[in-house]
């Protein structure tokens, strides 16, 4: 390992055990304070394994730490779900973006406010990673213009520890943003409430939408309520929109109603649509913006829009075909191609000699164990969903059946946590009858 390590620049790294296995990934850093004006020591690294699980890796189990990865030197790991001591900061949570002072050199004259960027630490002799650098970004009071970033030796910055109002947001939201919006959804939730709606309302509307979607739902109520009117319609805009329809349905019926008029009204139109369904039906879980393209379309123009960035893989795995118009509801549903016939046909060909038709469309009112029962049946990723006029409205896609076959905390880490510790329970319980059996 070098002999220094700033902190930030670990974030998200995957972690290794001595054979290579992967772990999980960095999360976070967990500072010690000590006593008198020592520096804090680093105590370990919290990752997150599978199932969005954080447990704690003792700094003492790492045998090394660079711009690729963490690899530890033992492969057995405590995993049980980390937990914050009354003396310990996480350096990503609460540290970075902390309002301080920088000393001069001298500690003669005014200190030179400025912003946590990064902390660096060092090995001592005693074999104990400590905070010995900080680097700072200067804070000009200006909006428009960025202070420089400048490091300092710990002992010279006031304010980095202890009780704090005045820590802003940005470069917590740089280290989001280069996560997927399920990993930023989960290190929210990590979050206190307080500073995760501050944060949330931070990130681009468009971010922000997307980690909206992988929340649990008293999560997003919480976060959307905090934002001002206009704001939330634009992140609403900004959304899926069944996802929106979703968020919208667990608001008063009044706040409803606010937020779809200041929507944009061909936003707004699928969102009121969605949400005219029945509950539990093909026309409440559906989305209403699939790949929808007509019979003279040319393979080559097929691949081109399922190639598009903003489409998810599930709604670009196969394309419909209806007469136009070609947004919902279309003009009268033909068929559908999968990508994977696509790929195998010449790219002047058209559509319309492609489509399969041997699958019938769902209906907007079909329930969702028929749904799922024929996706199943069928090897289905998505399926049709047509009005009384054969008109295409939607489509059912894999991942909307699961949102809404699992429990509706699937999302929530601490439900996962009370399921998993009563499982742990009753398989304790368990072995416990078979040696009294025996």
């Amino acid at each position: 390992m070098g002999s220094r390590v700033y902190l930030a620049r670990l974030a998200a790294l995957p972690v290794f055990d001595p054979n290579g296995d992967r772990v999980g990934r960095v999360r976070d850093a967990v500072l010690r304070l000590r006593t008198t004006n020592r520096p804090p020591q680093v105590v370990g690294l919290v990752a997150e394994m599978a199932l969005r699980r954080r447990i704690f890796l003792p700094i003492g189990r790492v045998t090394s730490m660079d711009a690729e990865a963490v690899v530890l030197g033992t492969g057995m790991l405590n995993l049980r779900r980390f937990e914050k001591r009354p003396n310990e900061l996480l350096v990503l949570e609460e540290v970075l973006d902390r309002r301080v002072t920088v000393e001069p050199e001298d500690l003669q004259g005014p200190g030179q406010p400025g912003h946590v960027v990064d902390l660096g630490m060092e090995l001592n002799r005693n074999n104990e990673w400590l905070i010995t650098r900080v680097a700072v970004r200067q804070h000009t009071g200006r909006l428009a213009r960025r202070g420089h970033t400048y490091q300092v030796d710990y002992n010279r910055v006031r304010g980095l520890v202890g009780p704090t109002d005045t820590q802003g947001t940005s470069n917590l939201v740089a280290l989001l943003e280069q996560m997927r919006p399920a990993d930023m959804a989960n290190a929210l939730q990590d979050l206190a409430d307080a500073r995760r709606n501050e944060v949330a309302a931070a990130l681009s509307d468009r971010t922000l939408a997307d980690v909206l979607e992988e929340l649990p739902e008293h999560d997003q109520v919480e976060i959307l309520i905090q934002l001002d009117r206009e704001r939330a319609a634009d992140v609403l805009e900004r959304m899926d929109p069944d996802d929106a329809a979703d968020l919208l349905a667990e608001l008063p019926k009044a706040e409803q109603a606010v937020l779809l008029d200041l929507m944009e009204p061909e936003e707004a139109a699928p969102v009121r649509q969605l949400m005219s369904y029945t509950p539990g039906t093909a026309g409440s879980v559906m989305t209403s913006e699939p790949v929808i393209l007509t019979p003279d379309t040319t393979v080559a123009e097929a691949l081109a829009r399922i190639r598009e960035p903003e489409l998810s893989p599930v709604v670009a795995a196969q394309v419909f075909v209806a007469r136009a118009p070609s947004a919902t509801p279309s003009g009268k549903y033909l068929g559908m191609v999968h990508f994977q016939r696509l790929l195998r046909e010449p790219p002047s060909s058209i559509l319309g000699g492609l489509i399969e038709t041997d699958i019938d469309p769902l209906q907007p009112e079909t329930n969702l164990t028929e749904i799922t029962r024929r996706m199943a049946t069928y090897d289905m990723v998505a399926m049709p969903v047509v009005d009384s006029a054969y008109r295409l409205v939607g489509a059912v896609t894999v991942d909307d059946v699961l949102d809404h076959s699992l429990p509706r905390d699937w999302r929530d880490r601490d439900a996962q946590d009370d399921q998993e510790e009563a499982h742990a329970i009753q398989r304790q319980a368990r072995a416990d009858d078979n040696e009294a059996g025996t």
